[in-house]
């Protein structure tokens, strides 16, 4: 299972749901009595579901650092346990959800059928696409860079992290019915005034950090030569960002498709 920090947490979640609920809509969230939250992380779905219900909300992660925090952040109970061997009883909550948990797994399959085991009810995934993520830039060199290094970090992961529309067919291979679709646009977009968080992570892709992040992964597809030119031009194209900023000229649009899955439990 891949672990991540706080703050890469934060980064990338940052601002999801904020524009629109619709696609949780199958979810019946109204309706709900005690929700399980599966690799919470730091709660941020946990704080939606918490608003959108009022059911019980419930964590579970495997990392008891982000724990802590997704019970200070989104004031819930908590508990640490792996997602393939879920500590809870059986049927213990009508609805089971994780949210970009099931794109990290190396066998995404076996956490489903815990859900199932633990869902009296209904089991959903929020998953990304990651494969379909379009970026625009006024730094036109960081397009073609975040193309590339996309498709070399896709080759190099060890997890499905494009399994997006493909947990539909995995629901059904482990026995939930009624299992339907709906996608989410998550949009992340960065503009004057720059908040703190947009000017670190300008500074990151400066310094070269940003793509540090996922050498390893890099590394498995990428010659050590074409690593290091890759590394170079990211530099260069992270100063030209700062450069932007410090004019205030600098704009950029990230949209990640997001399928919300949902499917029954018989």
């Amino acid at each position: 299972m891949r672990r991540f920090s706080e703050a890469y947490l934060s980064r990338t979640r940052e601002g999801m749901w904020e524009d629109s609920r619709d696609a949780l809509a199958d979810l019946d969230l109204p309706g709900r009595e005690r929700i399980l939250d599966v690799g919470c992380g730091t709660g941020e779905l946990s704080r939606i579901l918490a608003e959108e219900s009022d059911a019980e909300v419930v964590g579970v992660d495997a990392d008891p650092a982000l724990l802590e925090v997704a019970r200070e952040a989104a004031g819930i109970p908590v508990v640490a346990g792996d997602a393939r061997r879920l500590p809870v009883a059986d049927d213990a909550f009508d609805l089971v959800v994780c949210q970009a948990l099931l794109v990290n797994l190396p066998d995404p399959e076996r956490a489903i059928e815990q859900f199932a085991r633990v869902s009296s009810d209904l089991v959903a995934a929020v998953e990304p696409d990651n494969s379909a993520v379009d970026v625009r830039s006024t730094v036109s060199r960081e397009q073609r860079l975040e193309r590339r290094v996309r498709a070399a970090y896709l080759e190099g992961v060890e997890t499905d992290v494009a399994l997006g529309e493909t947990v539909a067919d995995r629901f059904e291979d482990v026995g939930l019915a009624d299992v339907s679709t709906r996608r989410y646009y998550h949009r992340k977009e960065i503009e004057p005034p720059y908040s703190e968080r947009s000017l670190r992570a300008a500074t990151r892709k400066a310094s070269g950090a940003g793509l540090a992040d996922h050498e390893r992964e890099l590394r498995r597809e990428l010659a050590d030569a074409e690593y290091d030119a890759i590394r170079s031009e990211w530099r260069e194209m992270g100063r030209e960002v700062v450069e932007q900023m410090q004019a205030g000229d600098y704009r950029r649009i990230e949209v990640v498709p997001v399928d919300v899955t949902v499917g029954r439990v018989t």
